[in-house]
């Protein structure tokens, strides 16, 4: 039929179809989603000890995270904290953590495996150092817990690194000028409300549950940390410039603070994940923390304090892909 016709009919009829061959394609393109398909898979959060924040943060994250991505399944993988939440993330064994400004710049500071991956995906809340004492006791700084027992967190922990440096700060070697005990939130106020310990640090969003808790049943009250301990806690290196000054609210430990404020030094958590994380997830992780922050606060106080703001100062990670295009879409 096509040989019968003229050559200019010919010509005519072959840009008609190449015309909608254009056009198929052009509604195949639009119909169908190449490149948006949702992010599905399983994902490991690695959080914290069982009766932490991070652990209930994780939890009700898992629960936001289920509306929002819902082909995406969420395992959470208790940590002894901050410290061993990055080797996870290094190593593979986990996708998402949190973990403090500092422990991430001494991570990077040491240079261990993986440090060049890790990237930040938002700015949460602030953890407040805790040093908790029976209220009864004469310790009102640091420097008098010389030859005491002391908590100072587990060996992979946030609380670890910064008791170690705020105990150089006050005059005294961790491991010759004190007793230390190893231990996690889950353990310290037993260990201390059975005459166990005589101190312990904790560094955490406020309030922190056991605390709360072992204020209710025994009598304790928090040990000052000046501004000029601080400032003398900067001098012990580089990673250090993440603490800064803060006080403890008042209505924090209501018992515990007997309507007083608390001077101490707070560090930043990040959320964070690594360079192969998939752009997509990231993206829809990180738009869930941002709008989960009410839902979540309800529950966990310090989650109140996320905020779209400051969440993209993930300082000294850089932003992975994914959380970027998140902020960009966001922008005013």
């Amino acid at each position: 039929m096509l040989a019968s016709l003229s050559r200019a009919a010919r010509r005519r009829l072959l840009q008609a179809s190449a015309a909608l061959l254009v056009v198929c394609g052009l509604l195949v393109w639009w119909l169908v989603p190449f490149g948006s398909s949702e992010p599905s898979g399983r994902v490991t959060f690695s959080t914290g000890v069982p009766t932490g924040v991070y652990q209930r943060y994780g939890e009700l994250l898992r629960q936001a995270l289920a509306t929002d991505l819902p082909d995406v399944s969420i395992a959470l993988k208790n940590s002894e904290g901050s410290q061993q939440n990055l080797a996870r993330l290094a190593s593979g064994e986990a996708d998402f953590t949190v973990a403090t400004a500092d422990a991430v710049a001494q991570y990077q500071r040491d240079g261990k495996p993986g440090h060049d991956r890790l990237r930040g995906c938002a700015r949460l809340y602030d953890d407040y150092v805790q040093l908790v004492v029976r209220k009864d006791s004469a310790v009102r700084s640091v420097a008098d817990l010389r030859g005491l027992r002391v908590g100072v967190g587990q060996e992979g922990s946030g609380v670890r690194l910064i008791a170690d440096r705020v105990l150089a700060a006050g005059g005294l070697t961790p491991d010759v000028d004190i007793k230390p005990v190893s231990a996690g939130i889950d353990t310290m106020p037993g260990l201390l409300e059975r005459g166990r310990l005589d101190a312990f640090f904790w560094s955490g969003g406020l309030p922190t549950q056991a605390v709360q808790e072992l204020s209710d049943r025994l009598p304790v009250r928090l040990v000052p940390l000046s501004a000029a301990l601080v400032d003398k806690v900067h001098d012990v290196g580089e990673s250090t410039r993440h603490y800064r000054s803060a006080v403890i609210p008042a209505d924090a430990y209501a018992r515990a603070q007997d309507g007083q404020e608390v001077a101490t030094l707070a560090v930043a958590n990040l959320l964070v994940t690594t360079d192969a994380a998939d752009p997509a997830l990231v993206e829809g992780f990180t738009r869930t923390v941002i709008r989960s922050r009410d839902r979540i606060g309800r529950q966990v106080h310090p989650a109140q304090l996320v905020d779209l703001r400051t969440a993209i100062y993930t300082e000294p990670l850089s932003l992975h892909e994914g959380a970027r295009r998140y902020y960009r879409s966001v922008k005013p």
